[in-house]
């Protein structure tokens, strides 16, 4: 017997998230959604009990809910590809575990992505509830995404979007190690919708982003899905050896009409100068091809060490895949 596609696919990364993922289950649990709805959490390799949380969850059977359990800690975008995979749905929801987006409007955003014949819908905030430092960080990475990715003007690229299965299945044909969804998505289709909703207040403890998780998500994004930096090194090359000619003719001419100028201050600042310019152009060339080298050795996306879901009549079934 072909089990039937459910309408909605919701992919939940699960990372500190015990206190929380149980209350976020439970509440869309509860949504009417004509076609039914089910649940993907993707244990992050959490350090808490999350895991333990999931596996009752799992056990509850409130829900149709499906556990990706991953070998360790891979990173957020890396855990929602996961979950892309394992989705059923017609339309895929993907959202936090921290409570900060409502439950109650995944509905609306999929009946919202579903009526307006949208690919991809993401959400945007009237008044987001992040910390300062997290807000200038998202409006420096949108600002890059505009250059960077062609970003349409003013798309706020939310963690919590829905995308139809078409989009998914395009997405997770992407298997290097350093995915960046939005990038991928903004590959595979410009028929994007946006919509505002409700921003909470954290509900328990803090961000799991921290500073070096921003820079290495900003780096995914920078250097995965554009060889822009590589021109930008490459002309800022030949705009500083235009301006050493320039220099050189100047020492040349004051040389022929007088002593040159003494100063070995000023030398030794332009050299610096140099220098640092060359090694940060080196250093760019060194992360394509250190990233192109970790995948071409298979650096996993992810491993999924338990896949976990609820059964009819009762059942559970338990595999390991990669």
């Amino acid at each position: 017997m072909v089990e039937k596609t459910p309408a909605v696919s919701i992919v939940v990364p699960v990372y500190n998230g015990a206190r929380t993922v149980g209350e976020l289950v439970h509440a869309l649990a509860a949504i009417d959604i004509p076609g039914g709805l089910e649940i993907i959490l993707v244990n992050d390799g959490s350090p808490d009990d999350s895991l333990a949380v999931c596996r009752a969850l799992v056990e509850e059977g409130s829900a149709p809910v499906t556990l990706l359990n991953l070998s360790r800690n891979f990173g957020e975008h890396n855990a929602v590809m996961a979950g892309l995979r394992a989705a059923r749905g017609a339309y895929i929801v993907t959202m936090d575990d921290d409570l900060q987006n409502p439950p109650s409007e995944v509905k609306r955003l999929y009946e919202y992505t579903r009526d307006g014949g949208f690919e991809v819908v993401y959400t945007r905030y009237d008044e987001k509830q992040h910390e300062g430092w997290r807000n200038l960080g998202s409006r420096f990475n949108g600002f890059v995404a505009d250059v960077l990715l062609a970003k349409p003007k003013g798309l706020y690229l939310s963690s919590f979007r829905c995308m139809s299965a078409f989009v998914a299945r395009e997405v997770t044909r992407y298997t290097g190690p350093f995915p960046y969804v939005d990038g991928l998505i903004l590959q595979t289709t410009r028929t994007i919708g946006r919509l505002t909703v409700l921003h909470l207040p954290r509900a328990e403890g803090r961000s799991n982003y921290t500073l070096r998780r921003l820079v290495r998500l900003w780096m995914n994004m920078a250097l995965s899905f554009s060889i822009l930096p590589l021109r930008i090194a490459t002309l800022l090359g030949f705009a500083l050896g235009a301006l050493g000619v320039l220099g050189f003719i100047g020492v040349l001419f004051e040389a022929m009409t007088g002593s040159p100028p003494i100063g070995w201050s000023s030398t030794v600042s332009l050299v610096l100068v140099l220098s640092g310019c060359q090694l940060m152009m080196l250093g760019i060339v060194g992360e394509y091809v250190g990233r192109l080298f970790v995948t071409i050795n298979g650096r996993p996306q992810a491993i999924v060490r338990d896949v976990i879901e609820t059964k009819k009549a009762g059942k559970k079934s338990s595999a390991a895949a990669e």
